[in-house]
């Protein structure tokens, strides 16, 4: 059985309209060019016919990959109580040791992107404030040692 995959409703969304793209736009297009690689005459050294079959293999597989997700994905509702951590949630909190304050949406694995302020809820800022709340204060076993964080917000 497949593991769940934890999506925020913007990010299922997301997929869906890429897989939609893939599916409706990119095959046509990627066949578009295959045919006129073909026109080329001899395929054997075709570089234009090798390309598009190569790019042919990567538009289905994205299609598989994202069909595969979609398929496994639990959508983070709103059902949690509105002053616990969960995945959906946007964090503020302000590091005890340096005072400054910074800003997390907490999303699923497949939507993390840390440099957009995006933490997966299994990394592990993300395993440790999930289920808190405004007030608490978590320690994080980081590389260059423990960090102290406080919950002060929740949005």
């Amino acid at each position: 059985m497949a593991e769940d995959i934890i999506l925020t409703r913007e990010g299922f969304d997301k997929l869906e309209n890429e897989l939609q793209h893939l599916k409706t736009v990119r095959r046509r297009e990627v066949a578009k060019r295959i045919k006129q690689a073909r026109e080329f005459g001899d395929i054997s050294e075709n570089s234009e016919y090798e390309d598009a079959k190569n790019e042919q293999a990567f538009v289905e597989g994205r299609i598989r990959e994202i069909e595969n997700l979609l398929r496994n994905a639990r959508i983070a509702e709103d059902e949690v109580a509105e002053d616990i951590v969960h995945v959906g949630r946007t964090v503020t909190l302000k590091d005890l040791e340096n005072g400054e304050d910074i800003t997390y949406s907490l999303v699923g694995s497949v939507e993390a992107d840390p440099l957009n302020y995006k933490i997966s809820n299994e990394s592990p800022l993300g395993k440790a404030i999930m289920g808190k709340r405004v007030g608490d204060v978590v320690d994080i076993d980081a590389p260059i040692g423990i960090i102290r964080y406080e919950i002060i917000g929740l949005g």
